[in-house]
């Protein structure tokens, strides 16, 4: 995978409420050009202080936030509102002026800039168009669903052209049938903007459809980081342990098979053909006793207990490491192998 540029940099930032509440501690995390990053831990785990700090709307105690390589500890003033507007903020607890239309909404960031009226109602057709509420632009905010809302609220965010789009729990209380909507929005704003998107969520659902890289805050620190995809393999993955399915298997079940295994599938290929090849080569039966498949963003993976019977079992799940897949050996059943 080819390296990014980082957009924003996080080094060593700390953060610190009266009480005292240590919100932030050492945190450090780089978010590449293009990416949609995402931070994500439980309640209270420090993730909107994280968000209000790279908008720059809370200063830290300690540590640099950096926004295209610039350093944005010594803004103040002008400086600091021109480098404010590159980033867009969406939080769900922030709300859409009630008398004003949902094109109105929209327009407003733009009728603080100045824009005239053409371009101004161009940029929000295109917002709208953008957010699935070209039909509602006339309607008060009172007259939508959260959902749409929501949406409102993205292309509000969006307005003032930013190159960074930060949304903090973005589907936070949403019904379930309008997270999609949400979702969709996130990644088009990606794909047709261009812009670098930053979510911070406690959702896995989230995580699994739309980031390429993930951070996991917890008690204010970061535990894990990296490309999502690549900490599914990684020994003792809390990501794995988030987003990828439940291996639950009686322990007599697994005893039925001469070897057992946990496996990690990552791709089409190695999701449809990998096992089944496996058994031609050596001979031997696999079996699926536990675990399941998903997808993170496009990519289908597969988390496996396996059953093996054959005297090549040993022989099979090793080749079955040596092309990709993460082989271990479960807690409870019979040996098997590590890789």
């Amino acid at each position: 995978m080819q390296e990014q540029t980082p957009v924003i940099t996080v080094e060593n930032l700390s953060k610190s409420f009266p009480g005292p509440v240590v919100a932030l501690r050492d945190v450090t995390l780089d978010v590449g050009a293009g990416s949609l990053f995402g931070v994500v831990g439980p309640a209270g785990a420090g993730k909107s202080t994280l968000a209000r700090c790279v908008a720059l709307q809370e200063r830290p105690d300690r540590g640099v936030v950096r926004l295209d390589g610039q350093n944005t500890a010594g803004l103040d003033g002008r400086r600091l509102r021109e480098v404010r507007r590159q980033v867009g903020v969406v939080d769900p607890r922030a709300k859409l002026q009630t008398e004003r239309t949902v094109a109105g909404n929209v327009a407003a960031p733009l009728e603080r800039l100045g824009l005239d009226g053409p371009v101004r109602r161009s940029r929000v057709g295109t917002l709208l168009d953008l957010v699935g509420l070209t039909q509602r632009a006339g309607h008060l905010p009172g007259d939508l669903t959260e959902g749409q809302r929501r949406r409102a609220a993205l292309a509000r965010a969006l307005a003032a052209a930013p190159s960074v789009l930060l949304a903090d729990d973005p589907t936070a209380d949403l019904p379930a049938e309008e997270i999609g909507g949400v979702l969709t929005v996130l990644d088009r704003a990606r794909a047709e903007l261009g812009l670098t998107v930053l979510l911070t969520t406690n959702d896995a659902g989230v995580v699994r459809r739309l980031c390429d890289d993930l951070a996991i805050l917890d008690d204010g620190t970061v535990v894990e980081s990296g490309n999502v995809l690549s900490l599914l393999t990684t020994p003792g993955s809390q990501t794995a342990q988030a987003l990828l399915p439940d291996i639950e298997t009686p322990r007599a079940q697994a005893a039925r098979y001469d070897r057992s295994a946990d496996v990690v599938l990552i791709g089409f290929a190695a999701v449809g053909a990998l096992l089944p090849e496996a058994a031609n080569r050596f001979g031997v039966d696999i079996a699926t006793i536990g675990g399941g498949l998903t997808r993170i963003g496009d990519t289908p993976v597969g988390r496996l207990r396996l059953g093996i019977r054959g005297v090549e079992a040993d022989a099979a799940l090793a080749w079955v490491a040596e092309r990709g897949a993460h082989v271990t050996r479960p807690a409870d059943g019979p040996r098997s192998v590590a890789a």
